[in-house]
């Protein structure tokens, strides 16, 4: 398989509730504005919708593709942007972000995949890139579409991540839209050798009762589902109150909604209660129609700083080839697992933590 850096440089950020109305123009600028698109093949979960017509697969030179994704938690909005759109966002009380800068992998097979996995997502690239960055102390970021999953990784751990997956993957970084091969010997200055192995902290996971669907939209049929969409992010807040301290694993309910618009393809996570609220011919997912079960991760807000907490989730579900798309944001991390393999699923991630101790 081949390991490509994308061109984004990426800013995390969280918006407090309370101060959403500061934000709410710019991020309908951010969802909705179609200049910000542009065409561009992935390696998919699942096929891709066809090409919008709306869309020009080679934009004017001048234009970047967009990465954007805005998700909606308990706690706040995370929101996870190229540099271009950061520049829309007005500092203020009310957004807290991430010092780092965060360059965005993604995995894109070659036909050289190993036998035997089944399972997509996360799980998928557990053993060939989650596993061994935490070895090497890197911390990562990951967001999952219904098209592909991405990486974030710092800008500052690029050399140890190419020295780390080099024997892995064929590396590649994208400039100007042209894929260079990118080898060790680019990326010497910087690198440190991995530190003694340590103990992770296994984090406590929490798993509502809610249901999820993962979906897309053909971008030209997006201003169909506007107004529902943004009734849905900034005006629908009927959900009880989570509290993230709660050790039960039988929680009723969670709000949660991940909107994220990458390279001219869009993604939707959400529960099956609010997909009912938008019209089904334009909600595309795949001819199972799967739900999800949520696993939420972190007791407390992780921060970003931590290594191998994608690990300790993505490892098990690999052992077990059981799919999985992650989410992370500002302050929890949010796995979705297949609705009908969520008992064994929590099953095996206390198993984890029992060992542990």
């Amino acid at each position: 398989m081949d390991l490509h850096i994308l061109e984004h440089r990426v800013r995390v950020l969280s918006l407090a509730r309370r101060g959403l109305w500061l934000y709410t123009h710019p991020l309908l600028k951010l969802l909705f504005l179609p200049q910000r698109c542009r065409y561009r093949l992935l390696s998919p979960h699942h096929p891709p919708p066809p090409p919008s017509p709306l869309l020009s697969p080679t934009p004017p030179p001048r234009e970047t593709a967009a990465f954007f994704s805005l998700t909606e938690t308990p706690e706040d909005y995370t929101v996870m942007l190229d540099e271009e759109g950061f520049k829309e966002l007005p500092p203020s009380e009310f957004m807290q972000v991430a010092d780092s800068t965060w360059l965005v992998l993604s995995v894109v097979s070659n036909g050289r995949e190993p036998p035997g996995c089944q399972a997509t997502g996360v799980t998928k690239i557990a053993r060939s890139v989650i596993a061994p960055l935490a070895e090497h102390h890197v911390s990562v970021l990951m967001l999952s579409t219904y098209q592909t999953d991405f990486i974030l990784v710092r800008e500052r751990d690029l050399p140890v991540v190419i020295h780390t997956l080099a024997g892995e993957f064929d590396i590649y970084r994208e400039e100007s839209g042209e894929c260079v091969p990118v080898t060790c010997d680019d990326v010497s200055n910087g690198f440190l050798k991995p530190k003694p192995p340590t103990s992770p902290t296994l984090h406590p996971v929490q798993s509502p009762q809610t249901r999820f669907c993962v979906l897309t939209v053909a971008p030209d049929t997006l201003p169909a589902i506007a107004t529902m969409l943004i009734d849905v992010l900034f005006y629908s807040h009927s959900s009880p109150p989570w509290d993230a301290a709660t050790s039960s694993q039988d929680l009723d309910s969670i709000t949660f909604f991940s909107f994220s618009l990458i390279e001219g393809y869009i993604s939707i996570v959400m529960d099956a209660e609010t997909q009912k609220r938008f019209p089904s011919d334009l909600l595309l997912t795949s001819s199972t129609g799967e739900l999800w079960r949520m696993v939420r991760i972190g007791g407390q807000p992780l921060g970003f700083d931590e290594c191998g907490i994608v690990a300790q989730i993505a490892e098990p579900l690999a052992a077990a080839d059981i799919s999985a798309y992650y989410i992370s944001t500002f302050n929890f991390d949010h796995a979705l697992v297949p609705e009908e393999g969520i008992a064994e699923v929590i099953q095996l991630l206390q198993q984890r933590q029992e060992n542990s101790r």
